[in-house]
């Protein structure tokens, strides 16, 4: 089953699961393995429910801790595999500022709000965002940061992590890549993100707005899109 033939349920299906694994992997996430497993078995789409139930297997056998060190080592303090998908194209710029913005308008129109202060362009969020909306708008923001998902998906490869097989899910379901993103997701690869740091304060973002704009979101607590 490829993209083009996956429904609109079995991808809202796929982007809610892959939203709430992409999450902190704390005690209540990791209690609820039956149940994890469950939703994963009703996935239509051969290839994820594959890539998802391998998730599960090693997430669900490995100690907590060690779960949690690994997350915590693979998205918190490593930059270049980070969650937040705007910086992969725009760095700390004034243009992720605006992109974040827009995000947070995007949310806004369909009635839902970031929980805890959340940036717009975390991952879980947008994937989130786009289980609840559905496609068209919905699923927007993924396809527009379909580079960044890719650099990200990249960086999990390299680094041997069984979450880059979440990555491999969302792309299973996502429209291919373009010739055009190819070649900008090299180029990104190998230049990386832009350095100019002006005009993300005045948007609230900046290191002066209070908070990192790359800081992670605090580990019991896990960021969601909510009505």
């Amino acid at each position: 089953m490829t993209a083009c033939t996956a429904s609109p349920a079995d991808r809202a299906r796929i982007f809610q699961l892959v939203s709430l694994l992409l999450t902190y992997p704390d005690r209540e996430l990791l209690d609820a393995g039956p149940q994890l497993r469950a939703a994963a078995a009703d996935i239509a789409h051969d290839d994820v429910r594959q890539d998802v139930g391998e998730f599960l297997d090693w997430v669900l056998a490995t100690p907590p801790i060690e779960v949690q060190r690994h997350y915590v080592q693979t998205f918190d303090l490593r930059r270049r595999s980070g969650l937040y998908l705007t910086y992969y194209l725009h760095g700390d710029t004034r243009r992720r500022g605006l992109a974040l913005l827009m995000l947070k308008q995007r949310y806004r129109a369909h009635g839902l709000r970031l929980a805890g202060g959340e940036l717009p362009d975390l991952l879980p969020v947008v994937l989130e965002f786009a289980a609840t909306v559905g496609p068209g708008d919905g699923e927007a923001p993924l396809r527009q940061h379909r580079q960044g998902i890719e650099l990200l998906r990249a960086a999990l490869t390299g680094a041997g992590t069984p979450y880059r097989l979440l990555l491999d899910a969302v792309a299973a379901v996502l429209p291919p890549l373009t010739e055009a993103d190819r070649d900008a997701v090299a180029a990104l690869a190998i230049d990386g993100p832009p350095v100019e740091t002006v005009g993300l304060d005045a948007l609230g973002y900046g290191p002066d707005s209070g908070g990192d704009v790359l800081a992670p979101y605090p580990a019991c607590s896990a960021p969601e899109a909510t009505r």
